[in-house]
């Protein structure tokens, strides 16, 4: 007989030692053992209350278990594979310590039910913490924003100039795109705040239990309403690594800009030597490896997303020892945003912006040719004529080496009489970026409103 298993009645054999080693989980969920050992308190409370097992066994197995909670925290446990979760490894432990009252303890419970409570406790504290990084971030690109008050930049379609902006707007861009991603975690938090303790294994329990005062003693507004549902339903972590897919290529995209702007072609930015690293063989080298590693890592999330997308796709109700699988994607996941997160707010704030350079690229490429365009219409010339007129304008400077700004009123009418002294005030960069006035536009005006919105909903 297995009698080193809290399972092992039923067997004659021991577990092959392979087999213990590759069923175990107790190497990765042992993170769970603060909400594991929460969601035992609560549950033993419960059993007191409702008279289910003696209040005196309430009171050591709550003792018990803060004592074991204090010895994990000290680094003075031994988890053991043979155990094989964190659920056992805690369990058996109560039952050394206080003998058969810690043995009551799974009354009325599952490990189905205990390891779907322990992951929606743990991913619900990780999505406030989460929530709390993007506003790192959020606060360092305003910072940003606020800093570079006026600074013109190139604005890109294609990668190819396109017209000019504000280097304010384009930090204000990400500010949307973080906006959304911490809407998209606090959406997921509603999904993963549900109780599901009182399951059982799938069909619930024969015990008078009490879920909705479990629910009120871990902070859960819900429960679950239907218990084979409860232990099989991983939802809420592919949720949260489909949010998190999203959020994460949102920082690969800001990446990718930041590596490109700060090579010595463009030189829009310098980041701070505390985010870059050298080569070991050329001297000069300043490499954007944070950057460069965020861009990288995007592609780890979305393969954790696959992961549990894949593993949950042919899982027949209710659990599955396949699900014991979905903790290690989720867990990577939560690990690399978080770190993505906290070192792209700090090299965000850190970031120096090469504003004369900007400005220069801004002038470049003729970046004003749609405000050309635009003038035509104001006089009342239609505009896929004026689109005509322009780029003929446009094939005109570059077959002279020359740039939209350095035309005379001469050259400007060889391609329309409409034209007059006044194109030359519509032309600037100044003018081009403060006549886009409406709501979300590139003028000055309209992105100090937005910082100040943006800084009013933090």
């Amino acid at each position: 007989m297995s009698k080193d298993k809290l399972w092992g009645g039923r067997f004659t054999q021991p577990t092959d030692k392979f087999v213990e080693e590759f069923t175990a989980s107790i190497n990765f969920d042992k993170r769970l053992y603060h909400q594991d050992i929460r969601g035992s308190i609560a549950h033993a409370t419960m059993l007191g209350r409702q008279g289910i097992i003696p209040v005196q066994d309430v009171e050591q197995i709550v003792h018990g278990l803060r004592e074991i909670l204090d010895k994990i925290e000290a680094g003075d446990f031994d988890f053991s594979v043979s155990l094989e979760d964190i659920h056992m490894n805690i369990e058996a432990r109560l039952s050394e310590k206080i003998g058969d009252a810690g043995k009551r303890l799974h009354t009325g419970r599952s490990r189905n039910d205990q390891v779907a409570l322990d992951i929606r406790l743990y991913l619900r504290d990780e999505l406030v913490e989460i929530s709390a990084y993007i506003d790192l971030l959020i606060d360092a690109l305003i910072y940003q924003a606020e800093q570079n008050l006026g600074v013109m930049m190139p604005g890109f379609t294609h990668l190819q100039t396109a017209q000019p902006i504000l280097f304010s707007h384009h930090m204000m861009a990400y500010h949307e795109m973080l906006k959304r991603d911490k809407g998209r975690m606090e959406d997921c938090l509603k999904r993963t705040n549900v109780m599901p303790l009182g399951a059982g294994a799938l069909a619930g329990t024969t015990f008078p239990i009490d879920r909705e005062y479990v629910a009120e003693l871990l902070d859960f507004p819900e429960v679950t309403r239907n218990s084979l549902d409860s232990v099989s339903d991983r939802d809420f972590a592919i949720e949260f690594c489909a949010a998190s897919s999203i959020l994460m290529m949102h920082l690969s995209r800001f990446a990718e800009e930041l590596i490109l702007w700060s090579t010595s072609e463009f030189k829009f930015v310098d980041l701070s030597d505390s985010f870059c690293t050298g080569s070991s063989i050329m001297p000069q080298k300043k490499n954007p490896d944070v950057p460069e590693l965020v861009r990288g890592k995007t592609g780890r999330v979305y393969g954790n997303l696959m992961a549990l997308l894949t593993l949950m796709k042919s899982l027949p109700l209710a659990y599955n020892k396949d699900m014991q699988e979905d903790k290690e994607p989720l867990f990577d996941t939560i690990d690399t945003v978080k770190g993505s997160l906290k070192i792209f707010a700090d090299m965000v704030r850190e970031m120096k912006v090469n504003e004369a350079r900007m400005k220069t690229a801004a002038a470049a490429g003729f970046s004003t040719a749609t405000d050309v365009a635009d003038y035509l219409v104001r006089k009342g010339i239609p505009f896929r004529d004026a689109h005509e007129i322009v780029g003929k304008a446009v094939r005109y400077c570059i077959e002279n080496e020359m740039d939209i700004p350095e035309l005379s009123l001469a050259e400007w009418q060889i391609f329309s009489p409409r034209i007059e002294d006044d194109i030359f005030g519509s032309i600037t960069l100044e003018a081009s970026v403060n006549a886009r006035r409406a709501t979300g536009g590139t003028a000055l005006e309209r992105v100090k409103a937005e910082i100040a919105r943006a800084k009013e909903g933090r």
